[in-house]
């Protein structure tokens, strides 16, 4: 099965093993991958700030990267709700870029949705003996409508003790331009994530968007760590390779 790794900014720059272990999972479950390398950033940045000339723009470019692959995939809920409908929404009044941000949409998958809900696997033949809580991250959740997948394939890890994390669905107070324009109240509630996270005695949080975990695993850091923050994909992938489970010393 032929699909498009589309990698995102965040991956791109800051967290590129992410990406790594994505195509990996992939390539363990049949997947022919490509990565094309003129994809840029979907627009949300520009979108979510109120330039949307500017996200048009971007915008365009990816859809022109992307076309003439039956999958696009991304570990990425945030930026794949982008593509659901940011991107449609940026070409509402364009009949030729509106049917080509459609096509894009339909055939773009978050990471769990496209391994549960089109390959139809649940259980990916990964083992990680470790407490792991899972953030739902907000724009996978709500805007795109990700539902139980990542759960699905948590509860199929052998040995993973999966923990239930008080008011998981309460964002972590990242939010994008939301983290930089109410700087006090995003502090105020990654704080209370952490202690929810904190209160599960979970050795590691896991989610599918680097946005959410870059923000809660900052608060751990500052903290004093004692979690590891992982990608889904991370996960699995390690998981797979049956590699020892390096949990983070609390300083």
């Amino acid at each position: 099965m032929r699909c498009a790794l589309f990698v995102t900014c965040l991956v791109d720059s800051l967290f590129p093993e992410v990406g790594v272990s994505t195509a990996r999972l992939l390539h363990h479950l049949g997947a022919e991958i490509d990565f094309p390398e003129e994809q840029i950033c979907c627009g949300q940045p520009a979108y979510t700030a109120g330039f949307a000339a500017e996200a048009r723009k971007v915008a365009k470019s990816l859809i022109r990267a992307l076309e003439g692959y039956p999958y696009v995939v991304s570990p990425s809920g945030s930026c794949t709700a982008m593509i659901h409908h940011g991107t449609r929404d940026l070409f509402r009044d364009d009949p030729v870029w509106s049917e080509r941000a459609r096509d894009l949409a339909s055939r773009s998958y978050e990471l769990s949705q496209f391994i549960v809900g089109v390959l139809g696997v649940r259980d990916v033949g990964a083992r990680f003996p470790a407490r792991v809580a899972y953030h739902p991250a907000c724009h996978g959740k709500r805007i795109l409508g990700l539902g139980d997948e990542p759960v699905e394939l948590l509860k199929n890890v052998r040995g993973l003790d999966l923990r239930d994390l008080p008011d998981a669905r309460d964002c972590c107070g990242f939010g994008g331009m939301f983290s930089l324009k109410m700087g006090h109240l995003s502090s105020a509630m990654v704080q209370t994530k952490v202690r929810h996270i904190r209160e599960t005695e979970a050795q590691v949080l896991v989610s599918t968007d680097m946005g959410c975990l870059m923000n809660i695993g900052g608060r751990i850091r500052r903290e004093g760590g004692g979690i590891r923050v992982m990608h889904l994909a991370q996960l699995l992938d390690e998981g797979l390779r049956d590699r020892p489970v390096p949990v983070e010393p609390r300083t």
